[in-house]
């Protein structure tokens, strides 16, 4: 009877030892889902920017794509730029997106991520 009584609030306290790191492990594994879906995203923007710039020459219509290529991202933190400012046939453009990335946890804030693509002009 004193064998059991003394292992009486074990599992309590294991169970309060454990519960932290589990849970750091839990948030970890979702802000680095959330970065990772982010600069995926990003780069996708990108792609589809050079892609549409390359094709038809127009900025607008390039960026507009781009954006649309992103609806996951706030589309007020996304800036789209492009080298060079015209694209002649033969000649790559390349398209840059920055996204000013906060995380959930608030444990980076403000970071720039950034997504590349370049494309050859004209088709």
């Amino acid at each position: 009877m004193s064998l059991t009584r003394s292992e009486r609030g074990a599992a309590a306290v294991e169970f309060a030892l454990v519960v932290p790191l589990l849970l750091a492990l839990l948030l970890g594994i979702i802000e680095f889902g959330h970065y990772f879906n982010v600069q995926i995203s990003a780069t996708h923007a990108a792609r589809e920017a050079a892609r549409t710039m390359s094709i038809t020459g127009n900025w607008t219509k390039a960026e507009d794509a781009g954006r649309k290529a992103s609806p996951t991202l706030k589309q007020s933190l996304v800036t789209l730029n492009r080298n060079p400012l015209s694209c002649s046939p033969g000649a790559t453009v390349s398209v840059t997106v920055t996204y000013k990335f906060d995380s959930y946890t608030g444990i980076v804030k403000n970071k720039d991520l950034i997504g590349k693509a370049t494309q050859r002009c004209g088709g």
